[in-house]
């Protein structure tokens, strides 16, 4: 934990980028980990500091409307799964992650225009871009849609990142920002899938789609480990600063 009222970015290592600007320059806003708090000043701390931050800093509110959007999202995941494994109903399987793809963006336009950015916000907006992401996993290896080694690389991705976080929080850091390269994954991911089913199905669209779908999906897969390998780097770069700190002043 930062002692002393410095804040942990006073003993960030050379390099270390917060702010998700792209190539470390902080040219980009600062944004939480649904994109919400895109004004915020480029301080991250690691207790409460007086003033405006990063995610710590987010208000308390519950009951906003981008909440609710995420809620519902989530929601939708269990229902999702079921029309992919029950009736096979892979129309509407893609209405709904089409939906999901709006309020999506919605949310977050609406809690940037309203002023209605939340610590809980923060965290429903990843949490269901994961689980639809984890739920059409899980549903295409059953359905053979896609080989076992890529489910397997994706979740084995978001475990080494969860461990990650862990240990960050552990060490007094709050979320690490999300990366452009995150959400490029993450938007191409969510768009190769309905490609993909599209491309399990018949007809003259299968053979139309099965290109865009493949090309989305290794994009996207490339994306994905990229972004989390980034993550684990700058999380490392953190700790490491924190036991050169400790070092100078023992």
């Amino acid at each position: 934990m930062a002692g002393g009222g410095r804040s942990r970015e006073d003993r960030l290592p050379a390099g270390t980028n917060l702010t998700g600007g792209e190539d470390g320059e902080g040219g980009g806003p600062m944004t939480t980990a649904d994109g919400r708090a895109a004004d915020l000043p480029d301080q991250t701390t690691a207790g409460p500091q007086p003033g405006p931050g990063g995610r710590d800093e987010l208000g308390d509110r519950i009951w906003t409307l981008p909440n609710a959007l995420s809620v519902l999202r989530l929601l939708g995941v269990p229902f999702f799964l079921w029309l992919l494994l029950g009736p096979h109903a892979d129309g509407w399987a893609v209405v709904v992650l089409a939906v999901s793809g709006v309020s999506d963006w919605a949310d977050g336009k609406i809690a940037r225009a309203w002023d209605q950015s939340s610590r809980l916000g923060a965290l429903l907006d990843p949490a269901a871009d994961r689980l639809y992401i984890v739920a059409t996993l899980i549903a295409f290896v059953l359905r053979d849609v896609v080989p076992l080694w890529v489910v397997l690389v994706l979740v084995g991705r978001e475990v080494v990142l969860g461990v990650t976080l862990l240990v960050l929080q552990r060490a007094g850091w709050p979320p690490l920002q999300v990366h452009y390269l995150g959400k490029a994954a993450t938007f191409l991911l969510l768009y190769a899938f309905p490609l993909l089913l599209l491309a399990d199905g018949d007809g003259a669209v299968r053979a139309v789609v099965r290109p865009l779908a493949y090309a989305f999906t290794i994009w996207g897969g490339v994306f994905y480990v990229l972004a989390g390998a980034m993550y684990v780097v700058q999380a490392v770069g953190l700790l490491r600063g924190d036991r050169r700190t400790a070092r100078t002043r023992a």
